[in-house]
């Protein structure tokens, strides 16, 4: 009978063995982020939690690097990645940067025709008069971003385009040296970032949302995020 028991003993425990490695595996480490974020990455529609889906895998490290260090600050965020190695975090923004849904609808909140034309100038042309370049110049023509460390402008709310531009003209939120955003969005006005915002949200889905391959040459300022 104690054969018995002990043999019946080991073949629930290797039963329990595939269940226990499952367990490990990328899908059960994400939980926490598809929670907010969605199973695919695909953001909320109400742009409270954005897109991550298919952005650069460096900007996806760098910015659970920041929330995990303190550097930009989310309370959610800096609770669920504080004590995660690099590794790890390495291996959840591979994860996301490799998924693909569906891009956002275009979101059509009310702004003046001026409003928009102001907007398409600042992302496609910029303002050469207040040293502003282009939105398309570092985040890519298709604006999906750029490999390694830029990320994708399309299929975000314009709440959160607006409510990051202004972290980011405000200085609450941070890049690697030599902090190319901070620059470019502190000689913005809270019209430019509205009118950003509004313009970007607008775009139709382009057939690739894919990144764009890295192209230094064509950056307006070094970019800390690049290197």
């Amino acid at each position: 009978m104690l054969v018995s028991g002990g043999a019946k003993l080991a073949q629930a425990q290797d039963a329990a063995v595939p269940a226990f490695k499952q367990l490990d595996s990328i899908d059960a480490r994400v939980q926490g982020c598809v929670t907010c974020h969605g199973q695919s990455g695909q953001g909320t529609n109400n742009g409270y939690f954005p897109r991550i889906a298919g952005k650069p895998a460096g900007y996806l490290y760098n910015q659970l690097v920041a929330f995990r260090d303190g550097t930009r600050r989310y309370p959610p965020m800096n609770y669920l990645v504080a004590y995660l190695p690099d590794d790890y975090l390495c291996e959840i923004a591979e994860h996301f940067s490799r998924q693909s849904p569906p891009l956002a609808a275009r979101d059509l909140a009310p702004a003046a025709d001026a409003q928009l034309q102001r907007g398409q100038q600042l992302v496609t042309v910029g303002d050469p008069g207040r040293g502003v370049p282009a939105c398309a110049a570092c985040h890519g023509a298709r604006l999906t971003g750029m490999i390694p460390g830029i990320p994708g402008l399309i299929g975000l709310r314009p709440t959160y385009i607006a409510a990051q531009l202004t972290r980011w003209r405000v200085g609450e939120r941070h890049a690697a040296d030599p902090d190319c955003m901070r620059r470019i969005a502190g000689r913005l006005s809270e019209d430019d970032v509205f009118a950003v915002s509004a313009w970007l949200a607008r775009q139709d889905s382009p057939k690739d949302a894919a990144p764009e391959p890295a192209n230094l040459n064509r950056m307006p300022f070094a970019c800390g995020s690049q290197r």
